[in-house]
């Protein structure tokens, strides 16, 4: 692994600050993203999020995946925000797994606290995910409800498993502070919008 790229795809931090990791295609980038930032930001007390825009999700079919370049070029232009940070970090260290990049992220920048974004709608299938018990071991979430996915995802098999784990919502600014295993359900951000109702069947993007 060339230390040059990796460097160059991870944002700027210093030791002790509160930043919020926010995966996924990004096939194609929306305001419900942004939204989900900048709630995530306020109300778990973060310095900034990062959108880590992944090379392909590996429980979805990727053919007709957009470039890499394009789909993060979109996301620069959707987040729009100082706090906001795009990365192309999953390609460059090569993985398309969300343990491996945290796990890669723990160690190379071991004086930031993170915490992992997620909504509703990934917590209730969070249990098909790669090694996601190590990932919840690894590292604090945030999951934020996204109607209609709230009965769904809080009666998941991961839920379930995760529940002694769970911290109340009202002591979400202390998420970022604390040990693994430890998660939030945040809730009183209203956005129907998904990627999903944003394509076209041919996987192109509707605003084309």
């Amino acid at each position: 692994m060339n230390d040059a790229p990796v460097s160059h795809a991870i944002p700027l931090h210093t030791d002790g600050m509160r930043i919020g990791l926010l995966g996924g295609s990004f096939n194609p980038p929306h305001e419900a993203h942004r939204a989900i930032s900048l709630f995530a930001m306020k109300r778990l007390q973060l310095d900034r999020v990062w959108w880590l825009v992944s090379p392909g999700n590996p429980l979805k079919e990727n053919s007709t995946l957009p470039a890499l370049d394009r789909r993060v070029i979109a996301a620069e232009t959707m987040a729009h925000h100082p706090r906001i940070d795009v990365s192309r970090l999953e390609t460059v260290i090569g993985t398309r797994y969300t343990y491996d990049t945290i796990s890669f992220l723990r160690r190379r920048c071991s004086g930031v606290r993170f915490v992992w974004l997620m909504g509703a709608d990934n917590l209730a299938q969070f249990d098909r995910w790669e090694s996601w018990r190590r990932i919840a071991d690894l590292m604090p979430i945030a999951v934020i409800d996204r109607p209609p996915d709230s009965f769904r995802a809080l009666s998941s098999v991961a839920a379930k498993a995760l529940a002694p784990y769970r911290i109340d919502e009202q002591d979400s600014g202390t998420l970022a502070d604390r040990a693994a295993p430890a998660w939030v359900f945040l809730t009183g951000l209203k956005s129907d919008l998904s990627s999903t109702r944003l394509r076209n069947p041919d996987g192109s993007w509707k605003s084309e």
